[in-house]
């Protein structure tokens, strides 16, 4: 499988130019992007002038290491000068004034953004149907749904319309729409990337991570955005290995952990199939197949949907129409406001004074009709569902039962975890029990879109590293992935497990 490294050794022999490179990539997102839907911001003019100037740093001799790679960027990473809308409408007229430490990064080494992906709204979603720009379509299937929340980003790379793209995942939103599309796509440990610039859903929670078309290409975009990170004081001070050395030199025993907890009810009995198939294959390839248990597995999506709306509620109270942001209309708010207290001294003609006074304070000031009304108008259904949430299991009377029980759970998940790396280098799981449902199938029914992230949110919820690479494809011809996770620090050891089931599956 080609891989940016034998695209880079022609840009630098002279051989081929980032224009041309990067103008088949344009013509491509004219082309394809009004049918998925996966860019909500491109500027050809702009990828344009920025290709120039790194093919003239490429022809002075002194491009950086990514220079040559075409990178889509998810809507909630911050790029200065560009709109950071997070896909709702809340932020439909905000502007970053600062890069993102990956993008500051990326640009350092000449990395070429070619434009902004969609995503579910503040990255809330498993569909991206949750998206004040409309759903991404899944360039498979179009009657499909990409996964989300990073279903932009991986749409993008599966409909080769560039490179290497970069996702956010709290749950599971770069893996699971990695296998729906049929692309690599990574969550590094927690911390291994800088958040700085990431525009927060829930902070302990949250990773910026690649999608590639390879695992090589994962490797090299890996290597770049790693590392500690001094305006994010949650990096970690980790080495990072050099994961494509990693990969491409590949030798060695892998022990790998088979929990029966990943392999019960619910999985479609096809994607059950070629996940074990897959690893039959690999256990003739000095591979151990080591069975592990994760006793509170069981536990995972009750306890993510409380820790994470809970964050969701605390981060997204920054947004209130005043600082910045979408504002509801003042003289609308002033109007209702009028009308409600004209109506209520209608109805209290006749009470006291202090019984009108009374009633007339529960009518809201307007600053706080201003907060509720912009608040309402800006953020989506299934954004609001998960404020409300949030901030229920955060109440008075309610924290301890469910906010405080659920931290401790966690605990539990990490431990159980953290015995099962003791006998085995990474554990395997499907990334997710379906293939990509069809567009609108899912929308009325919360409970069973939250499932779809059954498999990929114990690891956010103990911190490792996760990868979901192609395994194969069902009869009704969308993509399966197979999951890999490591302990924290040890993505070296996933790409290695990722690399082997490619090799697998291009045989």
């Amino acid at each position: 499988m080609k891989n940016l490294l034998s695209v880079q050794e022609q840009l630098m022999s002279g051989k081929t130019d980032l224009k041309d490179l990067s103008e088949k990539y344009i013509e491509k997102i004219k082309a394809r992007n009004s049918e998925i839907n996966a860019f909500v911001h491109f500027n050809e003019e702009e990828v344009r002038s920025d290709a120039a100037k790194i093919q003239k740093k490429i022809n002075d001799g002194k491009a950086g290491e990514l220079a040559g790679v075409i990178v889509g960027v998810k809507d909630v990473i911050c790029e200065r000068g560009k709109k950071v809308t997070c896909a709702s409408k809340i932020l439909h007229n905000f502007t970053s004034v600062y890069d993102a430490t990956v993008i500051k990064k990326l640009k350092e080494q000449d990395a070429l953004l070619i434009g902004r992906t969609n995503l579910d709204e503040f990255a809330m979603g498993s569909s991206t149907e949750n998206s004040f720009f409309g759903p991404s379509k899944n360039p498979v299937n179009t009657k499909h749904v990409t996964g989300g929340s990073s279903g932009g980003s991986a749409a993008v790379v599966a409909a080769d319309l560039c490179d290497v793209s970069l996702g956010s995942d709290t749950g599971g939103s770069i893996r699971q729409p990695a296998s729906y599309c049929g692309v690599v796509g990574m969550k590094p440990t927690y911390s291994r990337v800088s958040r700085y610039g990431l525009v927060a859903y829930a902070s302990s929670f949250d990773c910026i991570g690649p999608f590639a078309k390879n695992v090589t290409d994962t490797a090299l975009l890996l290597k770049h955005i790693a590392g500690k990170d001094e305006m994010d004081n949650s990096s970690a001070d980790a080495k990072v290995d050099d994961y494509v050395a990693a990969v491409q030199k590949d030798e060695g025993k892998l022990k790998i952990g088979v929990p029966k907890e990943y392999f019960g009810e619910g999985l479609d009995d096809e994607v059950r199939t070629i996940v074990e198939d897959q690893l039959k294959t690999l256990e003739t390839q000095n591979v151990e197949l080591v069975p592990v248990t994760l006793p509170h597995m069981k536990y995972g999506i009750a306890t993510y949907y409380i820790l994470a709306t809970a964050e969701a509620s605390s981060n997204l109270a920054r947004y209130d129409g005043i600082r910045y942001g979408h504002r509801a209309d003042v003289n609308e708010v002033e109007e209702e406001l009028g009308a409600e207290r004209q109506a209520l001294k209608q109805e209290l003609k006749g009470a006291s004074a202090a019984e009108v006074e009374e009633e007339m304070a529960s009518v809201d000031s307007p600053l706080i009709r201003l907060y509720k009304k912009s608040r309402t108008e800006g953020f989506g259904t299934e954004v609001k569902r998960r404020i409300l949430l949030g901030t229920y299991v955060l109440s008075a009377g309610y924290y301890d039962a469910y906010y405080a029980k659920a931290q401790k759970v966690r605990r539990l998940i990490k431990q159980d975890f953290v015995d099962a790396f003791r006998e085995v280098d990474v554990i395997v799981s499907p990334t997710a029990p379906t293939t990509a449902f069809k567009l609108g199938e899912n929308l009325d029914d919360p409970l069973q879109m939250y499932l779809n992230d059954v498999y990929t949110i114990s690891a956010n919820l103990a911190g490792i590293c996760g990868i979901s690479v192609p395994a194969g494809t069902h009869s009704n011809g969308l993509p399966v992935g197979i999951q890999f996770m490591g302990n924290t620090f040890c993505e070296t050891d996933i790409l290695r497990a990722a690399r082997r089931v490619e090799a697998n599956s291009s045989a």
